[in-house]
């Protein structure tokens, strides 16, 4: 046995032993332990006061499982869309006085979620309804030209082109038809009616042509084709038959039929016009 080791044994046989050990309690004591349960207080506070809110939020906005979810705000509600980088992609605001949408396009869509009823972009406006119904008074107001291969009246009801300040035009390259399968057609202008073709003729076909309020010239044989815009006299026959006379410039009157011919050029309603 060396030195050191009998100096270790003689040490350890030399400590007092004690028949009952003594034990150290561990634990929080103290000013310690009330933090602790102050702080576990105040957090079961919190989350009942957090719970509680939960339950008046859902029940103010009537959220359940069969009703929609309904958002209100006093000014607006706004939802955003942002893509990966944060950056604002698209913007809906609902206020007050109107409901805005900022998007690069716009699309309201059917029920099924298939067909587009309505679309807007920066390009164009697409309406995709079968049907574009404007029950204003007023109509509706265009700032430009419209294109539309039809324009057709509702059943039992009249369509009307009009333009109460100016003027209305209609213009085709290979040619305007009009027509009336079931009615009248009329034409009435204030002024002049104009009918011009500069290449081809005017053709008018019907079973009865009437040319109504032409002005009437009265010939007699013992003048020199003497001619007056005033009716025969009472006291002679009554004409019933006149010719349909042309002047050089177009303009057409009537003049009593004789055994000849009793158109005159030099007639004053020919020199008057």
């Amino acid at each position: 046995m060396t030195r050191e080791q009998y100096i270790l044994a003689t040490q350890q046989n030399s400590l007092p032993r004690t028949e009952h050990p003594q034990f150290y309690p561990v634990g929080i004591y103290g000013w310690r332990k009330r933090c602790l349960y102050f702080f576990v207080l105040l957090l079961l506070v919190t989350m009942i006061v957090n719970l509680a809110m939960t339950i008046w939020i859902l029940k103010v906005m009537n959220f359940t499982v069969d009703s929609p979810l309904v958002l209100q705000s006093d000014r607006n509600v706004t939802l955003n869309a942002r893509n990966h980088m944060g950056q604002l992609t698209g913007q809906l605001t609902v206020g007050a006085d109107a409901v805005e949408a900022q998007c690069k396009r716009f699309e309201v869509r059917a029920s099924d979620g298939g067909k587009v009823l309505f679309s807007a972009d920066e390009d164009e406006i697409v309406i995709g309804a079968d049907r574009l119904k404007v029950t204003g008074t007023e109509g509706a107001v265009f700032g430009h030209s419209v294109e539309t291969p039809h324009i057709r009246a509702e059943p039992s009801q009249d369509l009307k082109l009009e333009s109460p300040t100016r003027s209305l035009v209609m213009e085709a390259p290979r040619g305007v038809q009009v027509s009336a399968a079931a009615g009248d057609l009329k034409a009435t202008c204030r002024k002049e009616l104009h009918l011009q073709s500069t290449e081809g003729e005017i053709f008018l076909n019907a079973d009865t042509i009437r040319l109504g309020n032409l002005p009437i010239g009265s010939f007699s044989s013992s003048s020199s084709s003497s001619f007056s815009s005033s009716s025969p006299s009472s006291s002679a026959p009554r004409q019933t038959i006149y010719e349909l006379c042309a002047c050089p410039n177009g303009k057409l009157y009537l003049s009593p039929a004789g055994t000849s011919s009793t158109c005159q050029s030099s007639s004053n309603i020919c020199l008057w016009s």
